[in-house]
């Protein structure tokens, strides 16, 4: 969507400049993707979408806001830290199907993290939920085969998770399932299964 201000004002004055902050779409909270969020970021930007990404320390800042989004500080390592990123977010987006680490740190990201972050979303803006399960092999895991069954698992176990609570507090919910290593198509699957609940929402 092409953000206009309104007929006769200059396109660089206050006026308009104030009008296209109004309109922006909506608020579209990423928690992870990396290079992969950013470029999503770009696409949401462009089409008017206010977005906000997570990191870990202020090193991803400078690469987050040439994206176009504001950038909050926190980690799902330390949930107390995202407490303060739901405010006013629309669309919730988890995209950790390919964080890396130790088993257990990777099964309570999908697990209880995502469960407790889940339920502070319910009683905030957040009219959907966008949560990544491709399968993809996680670094840490011992071998590619064992890597993808155990990814596999505990995607399915977080895709669980979010069924369940959206369903019992009436939160719309879409899944991206893309390869992430197809840049194009996982971008396109993200961008639809926003899209699919900003036309709910």
């Amino acid at each position: 969507m092409r953000l206009r201000g309104r007929p006769g004002q200059r396109p660089g004055s206050k006026r308009a400049a104030r009008c296209v902050r109004w309109r922006a779409v909506a608020r579209v909270l990423i928690v992870g993707g990396g290079c992969r969020g950013r470029a999503l970021t770009q696409a949401l930007v462009g089409e008017g979408n206010a977005v906000r990404i997570t990191t870990r320390g202020e090193q991803g800042r400078a690469a987050i806001e040439a994206a176009g989004a504001e950038c909050w500080i926190g980690t799902p390592d330390r949930l107390a830290t995202l407490r303060g990123a739901l405010e006013n977010v629309t669309i919730l987006c988890w995209l950790l199907a390919t964080a890396a680490g130790p088993p257990e740190e990777l099964s309570a990201l999908h697990g209880s993290r995502l469960e407790f972050f889940m339920t502070q979303a319910i009683d905030t803006t957040v009219r959907g939920v966008v949560y990544e399960d491709a399968v993809a092999p996680i670094a840490g895991i011992a071998s590619a085969s064992a890597g993808s069954d155990t990814t596999s698992a505990m995607l399915a176990g977080g895709e669980r998770i979010v069924r369940a609570l959206s369903e019992r507090n009436s939160i719309p919910t879409a899944f991206v399932t893309a390869d992430p290593g197809d840049r194009d198509g996982w971008l396109a699957d993200a961008r639809a299964a926003i899209a699919s609940l900003l036309s709910r929402a």
